[in-house]
């Protein structure tokens, strides 16, 4: 009875040993002393009236609602659509791929349109294949093939812009938001849409 008790309580001392480390082993890292804290990544940015999270949320949300009624992708079963280049007309900084990105990333949840490699990432498509069959590296049996590359049916492009005014302490900014969703062998555009954000400042708040 006795060597049973010792064994029982050597394993009981094992498994809670085990347990101890395993939960060390999840834990979240101690942060350092600091300001920095986690934020809510869909709260309503208000920091400045340059364009910011909130606004690229919006727009991305909007647009890409808009384009999944448009009637042309309903039409054609999973149409494959390829990304060009939104021109920034505005006078800051505005990282536009970010935009499309989030766009492209809600529309392929739909299941309803395919995306083809777009313009800014053709090169890469090129080099990839390129590597594989150029090389020698790979099995030719197991090799991805040039020219097998799909032409996309349509591309979305667009613009975004801005209105800049000052009166006193107060800023006023008008953002327009332009896409376009255009057939790739007639020339047509099928689908646009817009989403405006106007944001005002009053320095004399701060």
């Amino acid at each position: 009875m006795y060597k049973s008790n010792i064994a029982y309580s050597t394993v009981f001392k094992t498994a809670a040993i085990a347990l101890l480390l395993s939960g060390c082993a999840t834990q979240s890292p101690t942060l350092s002393s600091g300001n920095v804290e986690y934020g809510d990544s869909k709260a309503v940015e208000t920091l400045t009236n340059e364009f910011g999270s909130t606004d690229l949320q919006t727009i991305a949300e909007s647009m890409a609602s808009s384009l999944l009624q448009a009637p042309v992708l309903a039409a054609k079963s999973r149409p494959l659509v390829t990304v060009a280049e939104v021109k920034n007309r505005t006078s800051e900084y505005i990282d536009t791929k970010s935009i499309t990105d989030s766009i492209r990333a809600k529309i392929l949840k739909s299941g309803m349109v395919r995306f083809a490699v777009d313009t800014s990432a053709m090169q890469t498509q090129v080099d990839e294949l390129t590597r594989q069959n150029q090389t020698g590296l790979y099995k030719k049996s197991k090799s991805k093939k040039m020219g097998n590359m799909e032409g996309a049916d349509f591309r979305i492009e667009g613009t975004i812009t801005s209105i800049v005014k000052r009166a006193g302490d107060v800023k006023d900014v008008y953002y327009k938001f332009s896409l376009q969703l255009i057939d790739n062998e007639s020339g047509v555009m099928e689908w646009a849409d817009e989403k405006e954000i106007r944001k005002t400042s009053n320095k004399s708040m701060f």
